[in-house]
């Protein structure tokens, strides 16, 4: 399998090349140049497999063994959720007759991203040690920089599948004061030598900004040989597959019956939902699959009206919960800067522009727009719609794709926004229902779009809703939601003993004090680890 760029850069790469480049030189972002199918016997074959089992087939299908053996590849998986608190890595939890919640946040940082971050430091790791390992006497080893931004729960999860690794030194750019205090203190309190926090003054889309930069800077990127952690990476969305077929086949056993599974996804970048796109080409038999926005809607307005826009034309910023105070946010505040990314209780979702969306436009465009005579002339077409349509969304701030494109996302996809008011009466309700279940604002928005949908699905039709943090990383929003609950003790129902004394904890961070790449490039230039070192002190 070799893997290429969405916006049409000749070259194809292996699954190490991609892995360790993370985005084409082209700002493309590389996918393999076919997807898979499932093996015949799929179904009987992997029913009973556990995740690490599941994840070893699943990969398998996307890389060589003349790159990873498959003895090599169980090692890596088996090391990478060695590190999980539950024994099914991704339990699946029943809150109603047709409602399920598969919880993704029993990973060392309570979040979803540490699936794919887990396995992704390793495979860094396992490449460099093999390239370090063929140099002979006196030759400099390999490096990598990884650089990263997050909106919460990615920076902490790259930081805890990286530290302390050999040879790698990681930079995490977070929007200052726009993560909860949870999610900062993971960051920040994480004190190994080749781990670097970057507090920078803006919003997550400044962050994501900066770093897609970085890599489009062919000198910077060579001389520092920078590697990405964002779902940018193929790796991550790769790794996330596989938790649509572990729950899939957990759904199957409790309810046989069962004529339709629909998962419902709460979503920011893209990626998370993305997975569960690959998983159903690849074979896996599910229903359209549910984007649940918050009121950073970008995605919600394009499957209503094919527009592909950072602000919305129709309404602009008094488009409903513009100015919707959401006291009990994670920073304890709402509101609207100039960017137009709004503040709301599910901040890892306060996102502008969803960099995987990308992905999807790509095979959107080489279904319903390119036409070509053969199979390359096809792809190269697609190539050429996706770097248009992503030059018009950089340059005027929107695309409207054609309507072929628009009616295939609507064949695979719905989309529903939801408020923050929303969001807080969909945690009490879960709380107060007879599963007594306490979801984070970022789960409560996928149950209420699902709850919304519910009553239009045909029968016998069972809904997974991914949870992709751990309530108590939300903790304002969540105490805010179920304020006056008789039965609520935060202490007892949510608090995990790894949470308590965080905030006090020692903390080291690096201010930015504007959303510039050369004040960035500045640290990295400071900071990153010389060739065979751990990491420098800061």
């Amino acid at each position: 399998m070799k893997y290429f760029s969405t916006r049409g850069a000749d070259q194809l790469l292996s699954f190490e090349e991609t892995v360790l480049a993370g985005l084409g030189p082209d700002g493309g972002l590389y996918i393999p140049e076919h997807i898979p199918s499932l093996p015949e016997n799929w179904q009987t074959a992997w029913k009973d497999f556990s995740f690490t089992e599941l994840s070893v087939e699943v990969l398998s299908l996307y890389i060589s063994t003349q790159e990873i053996s498959k003895a090599e590849l169980r090692a890596l998986v088996d090391k990478s959720y060695s590190t999980f608190r539950h024994p099914e890595i991704a339990p699946l939890k029943k809150l109603n007759d047709t409602t399920y919640v598969l919880e993704l946040f029993h990973g060392p940082t309570f979040a979803f991203k540490d699936v794919a971050l887990q396995l992704l430091g390793n495979l860094f790791e396992f490449f460099l040690k093999r390239r370090n390992a063929r140099k002979g006497p006196g030759e400099k080893p390999e490096k990598l920089t990884v650089v990263g931004a997050t909106s919460g729960d990615t920076g902490s999860a790259a930081i805890y599948g990286l530290r302390n690794k050999a040879n790698i030194s990681i930079f995490i750019l977070h929007p200052k004061g726009r993560v909860s205090p949870i999610q900062e203190a993971q960051m920040t309190t994480v004190t190994d030598a080749n781990v670097h926090n970057l507090a920078v003054k803006g919003t997550f889309d400044d962050c994501q900004d900066i770093v897609k930069s970085l890599f489009a800077d062919r000198e910077f990127n060579v001389t520092h040989r920078l590697g990405a952690v964002n779902s940018i990476n193929w790796a991550r969305i790769l790794a996330q597959t596989v938790y649509y077929f572990l729950s899939y086949f957990h759904l199957r056993r409790q309810v046989p019956d069962a004529v339709e599974i629909q998962y419902v996804v709460p979503t920011g970048n893209f990626g998370d939902i993305l997975a569960g796109y690959y998983a159903k080409r690849m074979g896996l038999p599910i229903g359209r699959l549910g984007v649940a926005t918050n009121a950073n809607d970008i995605l919600a307005r394009f499957w209503k009206s094919g527009a592909y826009e950072k602000v919305d034309s129709a309404a602009g910023l008094a488009a409903e919960g513009a100015s919707e105070p959401a006291g009990g946010a994670s920073d304890g505040k709402q509101a609207t800067d100039a960017s137009g990314v709004r503040e709301t209780l599910s901040p890892a979702m306060d996102i502008l522009v969803s960099s995987n969306f990308e992905r999807l436009l790509w095979y959107l465009a080489y279904e319903g727009a390119a036409q070509g005579a053969d199979e390359a002339a096809r792809k190269r077409a697609a190539s050429a719609f996706i770097a248009e349509w992503m030059g018009k969304v950089k340059s005027d701030g929107r695309v409207q794709v054609p309507v072929s494109v628009l009616a295939l996302a609507r064949r695979d996809f719905f989309a529903e926004r939801v408020s923050d008011s929303q969001t807080l009466e969909t945690i009490k309700l879960y709380f107060e229902s007879e599963s007594h279940y306490v979801a984070d604002p970022h789960t409560a928005v996928g149950l209420c779009a699902a709850q919304r949908v519910a009553s239009h699905n045909p029968p016998h039709t069972y809904q997974i809703v991914l949870s992709t943090a751990h309530p108590a990383k939300f903790s304002e929003a969540v105490t805010r939601a179920l304020h006056g609950a008789p039965s609520f003790d935060f202490d007892r129902e949510v608090l995990p003993a790894e949470f308590k004394g965080l905030l006090e904890r020692k903390r080291r961070v690096i201010d930015v004090e504007a959303a510039h790449i050369d004040l960035v490039k500045k640290v990295i230039e400071k900071y990153a680890v010389p060739a065979g070192e751990v990491g420098a002190s800061v």
